[in-house]
């Protein structure tokens, strides 16, 4: 990726942290993400945390069910496998989440909840259910869903090649 550096440095306008868009998603991101830690307590869980035991039982990751491999799982949270195992040592430690080995092949290993992790799993649901509910409220139903759309559109892959295909042309 090429880097454009200013040729007169002296007449470069002064960043403006108000007009800038990764500014105001990351002052967004933060203060969502304090409002679901803060609601999402009770549970022993944060709104990382949360993410992830939700999608390894979305994967069907239950006690006595066969749980994600943590391939497929980094893949669906968007994440790298090390990021990934890093975010599990704390639930493991904690006794809420198992990675086991693949009874089949021994290569690969599973995310499985356990009873304690669904149980606060559940918990966590029911809490993050009512602050989206409260989020909705404040915002307004039909701006909450505009909101997830553009994150979304964001957060695709496509935006980013995208950008950088713009970069590449010149724009």
């Amino acid at each position: 990726m090429a880097k454009t550096t200013p040729t007169d440095v002296e007449s470069t306008e002064a960043y403006d942290p108000l007009n800038c868009t990764h500014t105001a998603l990351r002052v967004a991101s933060r203060q969502l993400t304090q409002l679901y830690d803060d609601a999402l307590a009770p549970s022993g869980l944060t709104s990382g945390q949360s993410l992830v035991v939700s999608r390894i039982e979305e994967f069907g990751g239950v006690p006595g069910g066969t749980g994600p491999s943590l391939q497929a799982l980094a893949k669906r949270l968007s994440i790298q496998i090390s990021a990934l195992t890093h975010a599990l040592r704390p639930l493991v430690r904690d006794g809420l989440v198992e990675v086991v080995v693949d009874e089949n092949d021994r290569r690969v290993k599973r995310a499985v909840l356990t009873a304690q992790g669904l149980k606060q799993t559940r918990q966590m649901t029911v809490l993050w259910r009512e602050l989206n509910q409260r989020i909705d409220a404040v915002l307004g139903v039909g701006t909450t869903e505009q909101l997830r759309g553009l994150a979304s559109l964001v957060a695709a892959p496509e935006f980013a090649e995208k950008v950088l295909a713009a970069e590449a042309a010149g724009a």
